[in-house]
C-alpha cells in the first residue's frame, strides 16, 4: 500500500520494493568503495613499476578513499534533497 492507503498495482512484493528504495543508497556505498579500490589498484601497480613499496600503495589508497569519501556524501547530500 502507497501512503494514500491504496494497494500498489505493479506486481512487486514488499520486499522487492524494498530492495527498490535501498538500491540508491547501495549506490553511495558504492562509490566509496570503487573510489577506495581503484586508488589501491592503483599505487599497487606505481609501486611494481617504480619499486616504492608501500608508499605508491599507501598514498593512492587514501587519495582513493577521500575521493570515495566525497562522492558518498555528495550522493547522499543529493539524495536527502530529493526525500
Amino acid at each position: 500500500m502507497d501512503e494514500s492507503g491504496r494497494q500498489k498495482d505493479d506486481g512487486l512484493s514488499d520486499t522487492a520494493r524494498d530492495l527498490q528504495g535501498a538500491n540508491r543508497y547501495l549506490g553511495a556505498v558504492w562509490k566509496f568503495t570503487g573510489g577506495l579500490l581503484v586508488g589501491c589498484l592503483a599505487g599497487y601497480f606505481v609501486d611494481r613499476g617504480l619499486h616504492t613499496s608501500p608508499w605508491g600503495l599507501l598514498a593512492l589508497g587514501v587519495a582513493g578513499a577521500v575521493g570515495g569519501f566525497w562522492l558518498l556524501t555528495r550522493e547522499l547530500a543529493q539524495l536527502e534533497k530529493k526525500t
